[in-house]
């Protein structure tokens, strides 16, 4: 059932948006894809996630959304660090092994610990090394306010991206 709201304009009731309406529409959104890593360079925890931005410059803080029934939120919740890891286009494959919940937790990926300890993808295209700062709950999703605390940019080629629900690849910029 729609609403007037107090402007006077016909306001939708937001239950009538349909999920998967919704994921439609926004798979004309495209986007990058990271991997956010934590725990640790012997236990690496990992997970695909391509809903991702800065959020300010000063201080320097992104966010990432992550399903609250992820099991990979209560390890970053338990190191309070994590790494973003920005895929380069040839990443395909460990995109889609991070993103499985049946192989996430066997993937074999070259890491690094990072300053916090963490670990961050060594072939990365770049990444963002994170201390959580605070948490928003968001429907089914928990918005992750990382604090960056180390960055670098590690290899200068073209990103992979997801429009569509299909893989693209980006040549760098010359």
């Amino acid at each position: 059932m729609s609403e007037r709201g107090r402007t006077g304009v016909l306001q939708p009731d937001p239950a009538l948006v349909d999920p998967q309406a919704l994921r439609s529409v926004c798979a004309h959104w495209a986007t990058g894809v990271t991997v956010i890593t934590s725990g640790s360079t012997e236990r690496t925890t990992g997970l695909t996630v391509n809903s991702f931005t800065s959020v300010s410059l000063d201080p320097a803080l992104i966010l990432v959304c992550i399903h609250h029934d992820s099991g990979e939120l209560p390890v970053l919740r338990r190191t309070g660090a994590f790494a973003v890891n920005i895929l380069a286009a040839d990443q395909e494959e460990l995109c889609r092994s991070f993103a499985s919940r049946h192989t996430r937790h066997s993937v074999k990926a070259d890491t690094r610990p990072g300053v916090s300890g963490v670990p961050v993808l060594s072939d990365a295209l770049a990444y963002l090394e994170c201390r959580i700062d605070r948490e928003v709950d968001a429907g089914d999703h928990v918005i992750v306010i990382g604090e960056v605390i180390d960055l670098a940019v590690q290899r200068e080629e073209g990103p992979l991206t997801f429009f569509r629900n299909t893989f693209h690849r980006l040549p760098a910029a010359s």
